[in-house]
């Protein structure tokens, strides 16, 4: 495991890397098996950072994130645009052609400002974006996120292409949440299974309207940062009992990611062999497994 983020300077957290030790899980993910959720970092020389981010990363490039994912055994994969570049995706795009140029499959999911065009949407879905990400928590002012009226603006933007909306939120403060979200022009997805705030439980109205909506399908759901939902370390038993709560509502409506390079992480960074453990540990059956990690994310990302 690797250390946690190291100390801060003018109120920017610099993360520490992920654990470098590259080892296989006790059982490797499989042919056409996709990690959902990963970022991409860097050069920090050569891609400057948004000027009011709240946290630094390490570099963690395309090379990289490579050689992780042939040692976990995933042949497909979709990075997700990190908070730290704003509405640029250069890296992003880039990262996706230099990964599908390697041999692995590589969808995106990007962040862009009401500036986009048409065009501009074509041109990042012919990359392979397939969705927009929408940050409501962690950014430096959450009072400043994009409002809902917003987001389903651009939501309606993107329909016709195929794409979906994902949500960085905590569900927990959507108590209607399948009565606010319904009505949305794409599907939605929620990452860290609805990154409900320490303390939660799985009762909470948030989280089961979530189900709700996820049971509608109208609503995906990642099984991502176990760490970022669970007080202690290893092996996370409150994310674990989340995780089993989604599995067990809406089984074609889940995704798993390793959430590569784990950035802004107040605890001791795991190995990704032992979070693919975890997953395997969380769904014990062979054909859910699939399910989650090759036929769900193909459906959601347009893998052909």
């Amino acid at each position: 495991m690797s250390d946690s983020p190291k100390y801060q300077d003018q109120g920017t957290v610099y993360c520490a890397p992920p654990d470098p030790e590259l080892r296989s899980p006790a059982v490797t993910l499989g042919p056409l098996a996709c990690d959902s959720h990963a970022h991409i970092c860097g050069p920090e020389a050569e891609h400057a950072y948004a000027a009011d981010r709240i946290y630094t990363p390490p570099d963690a490039l395309p090379a990289d994130y490579l050689r992780l994912l042939k040692t976990l055994g995933a042949e497909r994969c979709v990075l997700v645009q990190p908070s730290v570049y704003g509405a640029d995706n250069t890296v992003m795009l880039a990262a996706i052609t230099e990964i599908t140029a390697a041999g692995v499959a590589c969808r995106g999911v990007a962040v862009v400002d009401d500036t986009i065009t048409e065009a501009a949407l074509d041109d990042m879905h012919a990359a392979g974006v397939r969705g927009l990400r929408f940050n409501l928590v962690d950014i430096a002012d959450p009072s400043q996120g994009a409002p809902l009226a917003t987001i389903r603006a651009f939501s309606a933007r993107i329909a016709a292409r195929g794409w979906h909306t994902e949500l960085l939120l905590h569900a927990d403060d959507y108590p209607d949440f399948d009565t606010t979200f319904a009505d949305f022009p794409t599907e939605i997805v929620v990452g860290h299974s609805g990154y409900l705030r320490l303390g939660r439980n799985a009762a909470c109205a948030g989280f089961q309207g979530m189900l709700r909506l996820a049971e509608a399908g109208r609503c995906w759901i990642k099984l991502t940062a176990p760490y970022r939902i669970s007080a202690g370390g290893l092996p996370y038993p409150e994310a674990g009992g989340f995780a089993g709560a989604v599995v067990d509502a809406a089984p074609g409506q889940v995704v798993w990611g390793s959430d590569w390079p784990h950035v802004k992480v107040s605890t001791m960074i795991p190995n990704d062999a032992d979070l693919c453990d975890l997953f395997f540990d969380w769904v014990p059956d062979p054909a859910a497994r699939r399910r989650i990690l090759v036929d769900n994310p193909a459906r959601l990302y347009d893998f052909q």
